[in-house]
């Protein structure tokens, strides 16, 4: 008769240990996994249900536009061989930069806008937005006290706790950011007019580029091969079609998730910035370059946003 693996069974009693001893925390996160959970089925079911089976398929053509050019930038990462450590905190450092402005220009700036309209009101937009942030910085502070961490010596997996628990929460951020990306194209081919859809599909797919190298970098940084880390970032990449239809689901109910869910990748990001990014990087003494990479990825995905609209 098979038994449960153990390290099946000792991170189940951590889990189940840290949600007793964090009831607020994992409530938290409880909330933030249904607000998302609703945002995918409930926008989805109205995307294949409305009556234009064209609009649909054009704003699927368009995600999936971004998610090739996710693709095409991470599978430039695969030429990356050995790195030091100063280079792994540089690359890093770019990539929470570009985290960043991404943040700012492509989540936050939007969201606001968007709230205002469909509230009529600057306060009540804002407050939107805010309640998406709160969900965001929820939803990760609840995945991170769950995934195990280097000082918890009883932890299933050790001395690699630490590394893992970096990598799958950068990994979820950038899923997070990927989709309110995609919800954009969907909204933008909602319409059916193409003047719309296609050079804001054309804009986001371009910036996906050095994005999806900067994912394959950072998660190369954390002693992934490129091949794996390549791998992993071109499946963050796969919640742009996915967002597409959501978002053009929205464009028929449910207009108010897209502020919210903007709100909450950026939320997201901004904790994963803060909380595991930047002391990473400042762990080996390689402040000042981490630093100047950070403010580099920051420019580029500054100039990319503003530029390309």
């Amino acid at each position: 008769m098979e038994t449960a693996h153990p390290h099946a069974d000792s991170f189940r009693a951590a889990w189940l240990a840290q949600a007793r001893s964090n009831p607020g925390i994992t409530l938290g996160l409880v909330i933030s996994l249904l607000a998302v959970a609703w945002l995918l089925v409930s926008s989805g079911l109205n995307a294949f249900s409305g009556p234009d089976a064209e609009r649909l398929r054009y704003a699927v053509y368009g995600g999936s536009a971004g998610f090739a050019a996710t693709a095409f930038g991470a599978l430039l990462a695969l030429g990356l061989r050995h790195i030091t450590t100063r280079t792994q905190d540089i690359m890093l450092g770019f990539a929470a930069g570009m985290m960043l402005a991404a943040s700012a220009f492509s989540l936050i700036l939007p969201g606001l806008d968007a709230a205002k309209t469909l509230t009529g009101n600057s306060f009540l937009g804002a407050g939107t937005v805010v309640l998406g942030l709160t969900l965001g910085a929820l939803l990760m502070l609840g995945l991170d006290r769950f995934t195990p961490h280097e000082h918890e010596s009883t932890g299933p997996c050790g001395p690699d706790c630490e590394r893992i628990n970096r990598v799958w929460l950068f990994v979820f951020a950038i899923t997070l950011h990927n989709l309110p990306e995609g919800m954009a194209i969907g909204v933008g081919f909602a319409a059916g007019d193409f003047s719309v859809g296609i050079p804001l599909a054309s804009a986001i797919s371009i910036q996906d580029i050095p994005e999806g190298l900067a994912v394959a970098m950072a998660l190369r940084s954390t002693g992934l091969s490129a091949l794996k880390a390549s791998l992993i970032a071109v499946a963050t990449g796969l919640m742009e079609p996915i967002g597409a239809v959501i978002g053009l689901g929205m464009s028929s109910g449910y207009a108010i998730a897209y502020p919210i869910s903007l709100g909450l990748a950026a939320g997201a990001m901004l904790f994963v910035v803060s909380h595991e990014i930047i002391p990473e990087t400042h762990r080996n003494g390689h402040q000042t370059p981490a630093t100047l990479g950070l403010m580099g990825g920051f420019a580029v995905m500054m100039f990319l946003d503003t530029a390309l609209g």
